[in-house]
């Protein structure tokens, strides 16, 4: 039988970093270590002006190309995930596979999800090999969300960085399942947790919208920049993600134990190890470092999913739970086995 396997993942930073040390010097009363403390990071990589999140992807996937495992003529469909696009039309899809230089006769769309997109993309993806449509998928992530917070928020300066990933899915004959199943949520009560409010047609830019304003933290913003509820994304994540892994489990007939590994969206590492403790899932088995990357939004899951294959913390066989969750608010979880 058919089935979608991923053979190959890879990552792209931007060159730039904004460090805990940066932060602290701008930021008075904030002491560089206390940062590490709540966030589990201490280096952010930041796009340059004018570098776009298509670049970053574009980056990746070259690098995919240059290990070997596939050419761009082999690309049947390019999916792209992506919460700052190039435009609002065309869809960056279509712009990075000219620039990918892979076939006219290539699918390409993109898929405006975040922290839970990757999940997303590979039940796209999964879908499309499985049924035919395509042999070989090339699913890209990337963001750039430091290009959306206010240079005066601390609060999500110190979380987010940017980033990319490319990811091969490919057609291989086996009798069991190599990608999957999948457990999906989404409630958009929650919308105004995590929101860029300005710049779309329901709210254009205009002067109101660039007016700054301080919260009772002293973080500056206006609607044209990010916003988050911590407390309310954390709560969200602390009742959503566990009764997930539950759901997933019973779709897979597995208990706790018979999952070799989890990885969780890197979101921050106070809350992934509230989260850890609250499902009893053992330190060895569960990825959270985002020493050096930040917060990647929907890069973050595949960028720890390439990590610990480097790091040997998974093996060929093993099966690993993939878990995503929040804005949207929207949450998903799969399992895969490494090939």
């Amino acid at each position: 039988m058919i089935r979608a396997a991923i053979k190959t993942i890879t990552s792209h930073l931007p060159d730039a970093e904004l460090t805990n040390e940066q932060l602290a010097a701008e930021f008075e009363g904030v002491a560089a270590g206390s940062i590490y403390d709540k966030t589990g990071i201490n280096v952010r990589r930041i796009a340059a002006d004018g570098e776009c999140a298509s670049d970053l992807g574009v980056a990746a996937a070259q690098k995919l190309f240059a290990v070997g495992v596939c050419s761009p003529a082999e690309i049947d469909f390019l999916l792209f995930c992506t919460q700052s696009p190039d435009y609002f039309l065309p869809t960056s899809a279509c712009v990075m596979q000219d620039a990918l230089g892979l076939r006219t006769d290539c699918g390409a769309i993109d898929i405006n999800q975040g922290c839970s997109g990757y999940i997303y993309g590979l039940a796209v993806a999964k879908s499309l090999v499985e049924s035919g449509t395509a042999r070989n998928v090339l699913f890209i992530t990337a963001d750039t969300y430091s290009k959306f917070i206010n240079p005066r928020d601390r609060s999500l300066r110190t979380l987010f960085g940017d980033g990319a990933t490319a990811t091969y899915l490919g057609a291989v004959e086996s009798d069991k399942e190599l990608v999957g199943p999948f457990v999906f949520g989404s409630d958009g009560s929650g919308k105004a947790e995590l929101i860029l409010p300005a710049g779309g047609l329901r709210q254009p830019v205009d002067n109101e919208a660039r007016v700054e304003t301080k919260d009772e933290q002293g973080n500056w913003r206006s609607a044209c920049n990010l916003y988050m509820n911590g407390g309310a994304v954390f709560n969200f994540t602390m009742r959503i993600v566990p009764a997930t892994i539950d759901q997933l489990l019973a779709k897979t007939g597995l208990s706790l134990d018979e999952i070799d590994y989890f990885i969780p969206h890197q979101a921050n590492k106070f809350m992934l190890e509230r989260l850890r403790m609250k499902m009893k899932i053992p330190a060895d088995k569960f990825f959270c470092d985002m020493e050096k990357t930040g917060n990647t939004v929907s890069s973050s899951i595949p960028i720890a999913f390439e990590m610990a294959k480097q790091r040997g913390l998974v093996k060929m066989g093993d099966r690993v739970a993939l878990i995503g969750f929040g804005v949207g608010l929207s949450w998903g979880a799969t399992l895969v086995e490494v090939q």
